[in-house]
């Protein structure tokens, strides 16, 4: 065993160990790093809520290592819900189902739902293994902020209000797991991921699946406040056809504009960052190029739109979000 990976095992136990004692710590998954608490410790998710500033109806999901852990969780596990384990855990989904007695309010929102999930980081997955419980954690960052994919992002946010901060690099994936709700008669989707609504469709073929949770009544779910994701700066999206035209309005106006476009700057601009076309690409670099953009105090960040297509639906949520806007999310959601 490597120096690194013995650091590295003593840090997950330190971490495990700081759970039992009902302290918060970070860890990465696939997606973004979560800050955790025990999920069974009424006060350690009481300081969770505190340190995040997140309301206490807003919902947080439950980590587990193995799917087979639903059943201490979860009661009335629809077929839908077991296709959907068997196939995308360990992975980017998070499945509402409808909640057993034992399962705290804090974790659920006060609602009789609540949300689980099983990564696939390997570090997420030792300390699961290590821990032996559910672990409620959501993105490491102040509510309504930009989430975090790596751990010194983590670091600048809460300093040593958070026990240990587990490293596991640059999160894969960068934009949150999709949420399915399956607790109801027909899946839907309550907040899009990098699993497409397609993929979730022909999986899903024959349960009536509904590719937006906007018919009834729906579960709330974490992320999805109309501003969410989002930076300090003020974000304002512009579609491709009226991108030039608006920033050179804006420049007339002498207002100072970081940008994030998919289009090299015309000429040299102090803060400009060039997106990935790719959306797997776009996602990996989101946050971290907004953070980057957002920290150089500008009046405005200006981001070109992304394509409306299904591969870009999970980008297009998180950036309206970030923008506080819910324009086009009907065009979005389920696309």
């Amino acid at each position: 065993m490597s120096e690194q990976e013995s650091e590295q095992e003593k840090a997950i136990k330190d971490a495990a160990q700081a759970l039992g004692r009902g302290r918060l710590v970070a860890f990465p998954t696939e997606t973004v790093y979560g800050l955790g608490a025990d999920a069974s410790n009424e006060d350690a998710l009481k300081k969770l809520y505190d340190v995040k500033g997140r309301p206490s109806s807003h919902p947080v999901i439950v980590h587990l290592a193995h799917a087979e852990e639903a059943e201490k969780w979860c009661t009335n596990i629809s077929e839908a819900a077991i296709v959907l384990g068997q196939i995308f855990w360990p992975g980017p989904l998070t499945l509402v189902l409808r909640k057993k007695k034992h399962v705290l309010d804090l974790v659920t929102g006060g609602q009789d739902t609540v949300a689980i999930r099983v990564p696939s980081h390997p570090i997420a997955q030792a300390l699961l293994q290590e821990f032996g419980g559910g672990i409620a954690a959501p993105s490491a960052n102040r509510f309504g902020r930009l989430s975090p994919t790596t751990a010194e992002d983590v670091r600048s946010e809460f300093g040593d209000e958070v026990a240990v901060v587990l490293d596991g690099g640059a999160c894969e994936i960068g934009i949150e797991s999709t949420i399915v709700d399956v607790s109801g008669d027909r899946p839907r989707i309550l907040r899009p991921g990098m699993i497409q609504a397609e993929t979730l469709a022909v999986v899903l073929e024959e349960l009536g699946f509904v590719p937006e949770g906007d018919s009834g009544t729906v579960p709330r779910v974490p992320g999805s406040t109309a501003s969410h994701y989002a930076p300090n700066t003020p974000v304002k999206l512009v579609s491709s056809a009226d991108f030039s035209a608006f920033l050179e309005e804006l420049e007339h106006q002498g207002t100072d504009t970081a940008v994030l476009a998919f289009r090299a700057p015309p000429v040299l601009h102090r803060h400009w960052i060039t997106a990935a076309r790719f959306p797997a690409h776009y996602a990996h670099n989101l946050y971290r190029n907004l953070r980057k953009l957002d920290a150089v105090g500008a009046d405005l960040l200006l981001v070109e739109e992304p394509p409306l297509d299904g591969e870009w639906v999970g980008i297009w949520d998180r950036l309206l979000r970030a923008s506080g806007s819910k324009q086009a999310e009907e065009e979005c959601d389920g696309s």
